[in-house]
């Protein structure tokens, strides 16, 4: 690991390619200059000795080399640890940080952060929240123990509660439980999910927990706090169910209507942020055997002001 960024792994495979250099240039992200990047260290063989740049590309060989990104805008918000233990860390995300390095991000992701800060290599989410989304983001410390933790999410057996900030409507009764059939379109690049006829495989319960504007207002005047808890833990589920009741959370970029893409050297825009938060997990430690119960210390910016 070096600064909080773990080695990728890759097999040299057969090909037209003399040198180590030479297959990684063509194997890898084009532009990189492997040479000078051989000849400061920066790529190891199986047994951890840096290769020079004319190590020979030998088919089934085993390089490790750590990813260069162009410097990335920092992401102004802070991550605070909630917990630590032998078993699992637990961080309080920010909004617009995502969880894992993915395309142009790096450096600044949850995952890298807290490598960074605590120098504990083998750190893997044992979940995902949205680059947008912020609050309880739990990872796991010991490989050995990281297949029991995924179960968790896996077999459905963590209760999730989430909060959220959307328009208010006075004709729509609350609680109640939103179900419907969500599946992601076929085809490579990001788009929305789908809502289908069909058996329903997302469930979700609606509670308002404050409001802003009277009971005699109608239909689009006011914002409503949301508690949202997901009983199904479908691709933007929460996003999909709120907005199919024509309460799009605010600052939403997909639901209803698709953002376009930012242009890639265009500022970060921080001012909107998704009113979404992981607000709290509560689960049976498949190891301890104890219950773990995580809560959010972040407050919705939108929420504030609004009552019950």
């Amino acid at each position: 690991m070096r600064d909080g960024v773990s080695a990728s792994r890759v097999a040299v495979s057969a090909g037209p390619w003399a040198t180590v250099a030479q297959f990684l240039a063509a194997r890898l992200r084009p532009g990189i200059d492997w040479h000078a990047r051989l000849l400061q260290g920066e790529v190891l063989d199986a047994d951890g000795r840096a290769l020079p740049p004319d190590a020979p590309a030998r088919p089934g060989a085993v390089l490790w080399y750590w990813r260069q990104l162009p410097p990335e805008p920092v992401v102004p918000f802070a991550m605070d640890i909630l917990h630590q233990d032998e078993h699992l860390v637990v961080v309080d995300k920010p909004h617009f940080l995502p969880v894992t390095p993915a395309g142009r991000h790096l450096q600044e992701t949850a995952l890298v952060r807290l490598k960074r800060a605590l120098g504990i290599e083998t750190l893997v989410p044992m979940h995902r929240l949205d680059l947008e989304t912020a609050g309880v983001l739990v990872f796991t410390v010991q490989p050995a123990t990281r297949h029991a933790y995924h179960a968790v999410f896996r077999d459905r057996l963590a209760h999730k509660v989430y909060e959220a900030v959307a328009p208010w409507r006075a004709d729509l009764a609350l609680p109640c439980t939103v179900s419907s059939r969500i599946e992601e379109p076929a085809g490579v690049g990001f788009m929305q999910m789908q809502t289908l006829p069909g058996e329903p495989n997302a469930h979700t319960q609606v509670e308002l927990i404050a409001q802003q504007g009277g009971l005699g207002q109608g239909l689009g005047h006011g914002l409503g706090h949301y508690r949202l808890t997901p009983l199904t833990g479908r691709k933007h589920q929460l996003r999909v169910h709120m907005a199919s009741l024509g309460l799009p959370l605010l600052g939403d970029r997909i639901y209803p209507v698709l953002w376009p893409e930012p242009a890639p050297d265009a500022e970060p825009d921080y001012s909107q942020p998704l009113q979404l938060l992981a607000r709290e997990l509560v689960f049976t430690d498949p190891v301890t055997g104890e219950t773990r119960r995580f809560v959010s210390r972040r407050v919705l910016a939108q929420a504030v002001g609004l009552s019950e």
